[in-house]
C-alpha cells in the first residue's frame, strides 16, 4: 500500500500571515491522521517562514503514525533531527531562500556528504531519503550512497502531464524500474494533485509513499479537509479497487 503523507507547510504558512495559532498546525496534523492520512510531513526552513521549529518540537508527541521531515542537511537541520528522531528524514538540496524544493541532488558529485549524513541518521534508526530527480545516473548514486529510499521530484510529471501523460510518467517509471532493481524505497512528490496522481500510482503501484502538501490544502478549501483526504488516498488504488 502506498501510504499518503500530508504535508502541513501550508497550514503553518496561514498561522503566520496573521499571528497567533490560527489554524493550530498540530490540531491539523492530528485531524489529518483521523481522516486517514498515513503520516505528516514538514519542512523546517531557516528563514521559518512556516514550519517553525518549535513547531516540530510540539508535533512530535502529537503524531501517531509517521512523521517525515524534510530539509537541506545543514548543520542545525541535523541537529534537530537528531533531537526529535522522526520516522523519516528527506534529505533536499534547497537554497536557504528557495520558494519551494525545484530539483534533486547531485547523488555522484555529493556522494562523501550525503554518505556520512545518510549513516549518521541512520545509526540512529532514522529511515532516510534523498531528494532526487528521474535521472538513472542520480538513482544509482544514491544507491552508492546507502540511503534507505529516494523520494522522485516529481514536478516536471506534474508539468507535462495535462499535454502528454504518457511522456510524462516514462522517466518515472524508468528511474523507479531502476531504484526498485537496486533495492530503494521509491518515495514521490511534488505538484501531485488530484488530477494526477493516480496515473502515477497505476505506473509505479510500488511506491511507498507520497507526500503531497500545497495541491492538497488548496483542494480542502472546496472539499473540506476530511473529503479531500479521503480523495487522495482513493488516488492510491487500482482502478478495479477504487470505490
Amino acid at each position: 500500500m502506498t501510504k499518503l503523507s500530508v504535508n502541513i507547510n501550508k497550514i503553518a504558512t496561514l498561522r503566520n500571515s496573521r499571528g497567533g495559532n490560527l489554524p493550530d498546525v498540530c490540531q491539523v496534523a492530528v485531524d489529518c491522521q483521523l481522516f486517514g492520512a498515513d503520516g505528516i510531513t514538514v519542512h523546517p526552513r531557516p528563514d521559518e517562514r512556516h514550519i517553525r521549529q518549535k513547531d516540530v518540537f510540539d508535533l512530535q508527541s502529537r503524531i501517531s503514525t509517521e512523521f517525515n521531515i524534510e530539509g537541506n542537511p545543514t548543520p542545525e537541520f541535523i541537529d534537530l533531527i537528531k533531537r526529535i528522531r522522526p520516522t523519516q528524514v528527506t534529505l533536499v538540496p534547497d537554497a536557504h531562500d528557495a520558494i519551494t524544493s525545484n530539483t534533486g541532488w547531485d547523488t555522484v558529485h555529493n556522494r562523501e556528504f550525503l554518505s556520512d549524513v545518510v549513516n549518521e541518521f541512520q545509526a540512529i534508526g532514522i529511515r532516510t531519503s534523498i531528494f532526487v530527480n528521474a535521472d538513472l545516473e542520480m538513482i544509482q548514486g544514491a544507491s552508492a550512497i546507502g540511503t534507505d529510499r529516494i523520494e522522485l521530484y516529481t514536478g516536471p510529471y506534474a508539468e507535462m502531464f495535462p499535454r502528454d501523460r504518457e511522456t510524462a510518467v516514462a522517466p518515472f517509471v524508468e528511474a523507479a524500474t531502476l531504484a526498485k532493481k537496486l533495492g530503494l524505497g521509491v518515495n514521490a512528490g511534488h505538484d501531485l494533485n488530484l488530477q494526477n496522481l493516480n496515473y502515477l500510482y497505476v505506473n509505479i503501484p510500488w511506491l511507498k509513499e507520497v507526500s503531497i502538501g500545497h495541491a492538497l490544502i488548496c483542494d480542502a478549501l472546496y472539499l473540506g479537509l476530511e473529503k479531500t483526504i479521503k480523495a487522495y488516498k482513493n488516488c492510491l488504488k487500482l482502478p478495479e479497487d477504487q470505490a
